[in-house]
């Protein structure tokens, strides 16, 4: 795997953390535009999530971000 800006070669592994109230630690990403329900948060009932695994690049501190493949 090479970084998408610099070409860099070392992508260190780490994750986006989710420290919101309930939440389970980790972000995951879900399909869709956002929608907002009736209090303001997003809606996600019924929608797939897929667990978001993050490589920072060693040389240039850019991201890339990928979603776990399903099982």
């Amino acid at each position: 795997m090479r970084c998408t800006q610099c070409d860099g070669a070392d992508l260190e592994p780490g994750f986006i953390e989710d420290s919101g109230e309930a939440s389970q630690g980790y972000g995951r990403w879900i399909a869709g535009p956002l929608e907002r329900g009736l209090f303001g948060g997003a809606r996600r009932m019924g929608k797939p999530r897929w667990i978001i695994d993050a490589f920072r690049c060693t040389r240039c501190s850019h991201l890339e971000l990928f979603v776990r493949p399903k099982d």
